[in-house]
């Protein structure tokens, strides 16, 4: 299981510091057949910076687990005859899309990468001071003064890696999501008939048509008390806050002749509560899975025993993910909501986009 765990990481802390700026040098002109040349210190350079960068080739936060430390370059002095020094080279991290990323002293949220990409500044570097070429006046012909530069930012950074999934499944252990996913996409997490056999998220394409297409994510099976701690799963509850849907995959043929499938599920709906208010408010639907092991003629009589138990529910399917039963209808309800979101976003930024602007 460790060496397992070792292939994801989702949270990260690291240190960056930008580079401090060159010293402004103080300098005359020396030189044959020019009386009095006067001033000729040059600026520092400028400091490198500690950039960020959203990069689809890279999935978890790993490297930052056993590197720390991020430290850009400093800027030159200033020389004379007027030379200023050169600026210190930016550094530029690599992040995977999805990366939250944030001051672990105030909180504050520094950026979200979440497109291939997208860049943001982490530290900036500390300007270079000036040379006394700046300090000559009519008064002052021969100015010593010059400025020191300025130390680069430091930060102590919180890194927090949210997968960017369209449709999360969430159920507890054994309810059939590994096997799910692996029956709708190319993905091939582990499948076992025993608990926690998900031990990190998995992501899997679905493609509904030639032309459409979505990502769904899998990640370790839920028990009671997760919101708190308890099990794997509350470690990678963040990887659904991002989805569009949530899928509840109930197991409706538990191994245990004592497992109510009604209790479980209420387990689960209540974690996702406890968990996060957002979260626990997303269009969220019912999947009762494994209706292999049911008996054709005992079939809606469970299910419909389900149903009246749990309460009302918004939409639900009835699936078998081990032979792929009901699994073609469940794909394109999804992809035609996903459709109808995407419209739903696009129409409400046509619509900002056309709005008149004040610039009073």
């Amino acid at each position: 299981m460790g060496c397992f765990l070792m292939k994801f990481f989702d949270e990260a802390r690291i240190e960056v510091i930008a580079g401090k700026g060159g010293d402004g040098a103080a300098t005359f002109r020396r030189e044959k057949y020019v009386p009095r040349g006067g001033p000729s210190g040059g600026d520092g350079g400028h400091g490198g910076s500690v950039l960020a960068m959203a990069d689809r080739n890279i999935n978890t936060l790993v490297e930052y687990r056993f590197k720390r430390i991020f430290r850009a370059q400093s800027g030159e002095n200033g020389g004379s005859r007027d030379c200023y020094g050169r600026g210190g080279e930016d550094v530029l991290l690599r992040f995977p899309v999805g990366t939250i990323i944030s001051d672990s002293d105030t909180g504050e949220q520094l950026a979200d990468l979440d497109e291939d990409g997208k860049q943001a500044l982490l530290a900036s570097g500390g300007r270079g001071g000036l040379g006394n070429i700046h300090f000559k006046s009519s008064v002052n012909r021969a100015p010593r003064q010059r400025t020191l530069g300025r130390e680069g930012e430091r930060r102590n950074l919180h890194l927090e890696l949210k997968v960017l999934a369209d449709v999360g499944l969430a159920g507890l252990p054994n309810a059939g999501k590994s096997t799910f996913i692996r029956a709708v996409s190319a993905a091939r997490p582990k499948v076992a008939d025993y608990p926690f056999t998900t031990l990190a998220p998995n992501l899997g394409v679905v493609r509904s048509t030639v032309n459409r297409s979505f990502v769904i994510a899998d990640i370790p099976g839920l028990v009671e008390g997760a919101a708190e701690g308890a099990g794997l799963g509350h470690q990678f509850l963040r990887h659904l806050q991002r989805t569009h849907l949530l899928l509840h995959l109930v197991d409706l043929a538990p191994f245990d002749p004592e497992s109510d499938p009604v209790r479980s599920a209420y387990t689960l709906v209540e974690e996702l509560r406890k968990y996060d208010d957002a979260l626990y408010a997303k269009p969220r639907w019912l999947v009762l899975n494994k209706l292999d092991l049911i008996s054709v003629t005992e079939r809606a009589d469970r299910v419909q025993a389900f149903l009246d138990a749990f309460g009302p529910v918004g939409r639900y399917f009835e699936i078998s993910a081990i032979d792929g039963e009901g699994c073609e209808k469940l794909i394109f309800a999804i992809q035609d909501f996903l459709d109808s979101e995407n419209a739903h976003a696009n129409d409400e930024e046509t619509r900002r986009s056309e709005e008149p602007q004040d610039f009073t």
